[in-house]
């Protein structure tokens, strides 16, 4: 069987979240948007724990897959899979003593090396690899000149892309040549412009989680989706404050500091991946490209928000026809999509084609587009 995954997320427990992260929302808003498995984010923590135990079993039909993020001592931060919520439990206990807040925050910090965490992991038969591995801030290679420079001897799992890389920024990477990559959403609200903003196809020979886990780590993945990665806040090189962007060697003359306002030149993930490329581009399953629907529908509309009730109801105009967002963008005709509203097939076209302009991100600040 093959489904649709968004195995990052967060729940009300981290920062920055919003309170209707539930798991009936959750799983609802994943049902719409086309999702067939979902991580539960943050399953380290013990309420989040609790209130995903009568929701493993669902209405939708969804696999439900226990996830947890955390940051290391070098403040990396990395994903975790696991099979059940019962070694999330054990998980959380073994990590307890090097954490001062593993029982209260959705992200906890764990004062441990990567390698370490990831021992503890694969002891409970988990499965473990970085987070939005470029991103500069948090990510491996904002910290470490290669996987081993933060695991050691403990192997990696798989490579989450994250918002501002697709497929080719890590493929020439020679480190990563037998590395599943992933893509996911990190998603801190269940609205269908950031629930499953990205994705990954996976081959299932069953509905549970453990075939999840299995199929991420034989790489039976079908596609990934997402983002153009000029829409990412950390695309491009830029100061961190004004968002002035710099090509590399003009923030390295500036000694990484901006003259507009002296704060730091964050490096943008474009230049950090084209740093650690260079070796021979292995074969990937393909990278769709793809705007959520509700921003598709607040570019044509020309509405100021994705949340808007116009935007909402053409949305709602769009799942009654389809059934889900991803078969909006990913599987049905353009001819189709403009039965139902003529300019949005249009842009559709115009996304599936590269018609679009982008307007890239860095230093924090996302990225746009516009249609030609």
């Amino acid at each position: 069987m093959h489904l649709y995954a968004d195995l990052h997320i967060h729940s009300p427990y981290a920062m920055a979240t919003s309170p209707s992260m539930t798991p009936e929302a959750l799983l609802r808003a994943a049902g719409r948007k086309g999702l067939g498995a979902l991580g539960t984010g943050d399953a380290l923590h013990p309420g989040w724990r609790r209130a995903w135990t009568t929701f493993l079993e669902n209405d939708e039909g969804i696999v439900v897959v226990p996830t947890a993020e955390v940051e290391d001592c070098h403040r990396i931060h990395h994903l975790i899979l696991m099979e059940d919520l019962d070694r999330c439990a054990d998980l959380a206990l073994a990590l307890s003593d090097h954490s001062r807040n593993i029982d209260t925050a959705g992200r906890p910090h764990v004062a441990l090396t990567g390698g370490a965490i990831a021992e503890r992991v694969h002891d409970l038969g988990g499965m473990i690899g970085p987070a939005h591995a470029f991103t500069p801030w948090t990510g491996i290679y904002g910290h470490a000149g290669s996987v081993h420079d933060c695991y050691g001897a403990e192997s990696i799992d798989f490579l989450e892309l994250g918002l501002s890389a697709d497929t080719s920024y890590g493929s020439g990477i020679a480190e990563l040549a037998a590395v599943p990559f992933i893509s996911n959403s990190d998603a801190h609200s269940p609205a269908p412009h950031r629930l499953g903003r990205e994705f990954t196809g996976l081959d299932l020979r069953a509905p549970t989680a453990r075939e999840v886990l299995g199929a991420v780590g034989e790489g039976r993945i079908t596609m990934n989706a997402g983002f153009f990665p000029e829409e990412g806040k950390y695309n491009r090189t830029a100061c961190s404050v004004c968002y002035r962007q710099y090509t590399r060697e003009e923030a390295g003359m500036l000694g990484w500091r901006c003259p507009e306002d002296g704060r730091r030149i964050k490096k943008g993930v474009a230049d950090r991946a084209a740093e650690l490329g260079g070796g021979v581009p292995g074969e990937r399953p393909p990278y769709l490209h793809t705007i959520p629907l509700t921003e598709i529908i607040m570019q044509v509309l020309g509405v100021a928000s994705p949340l808007t009730k116009r935007c909402s109801s053409l949305y709602d105009d769009f799942l009654a026809v389809f059934g889900s967002e991803i078969t909006v963008l990913a599987a049905a005709s353009a001819g189709e999509i403009r039965e139902v509203h003529p300019a949005v097939g249009d842009a559709v076209d115009a996304l599936r084609n590269g018609r679009v302009t982008l307007h890239p991100g860095g230093g924090g600040r996302y990225g746009s587009f516009s249609f030609l």
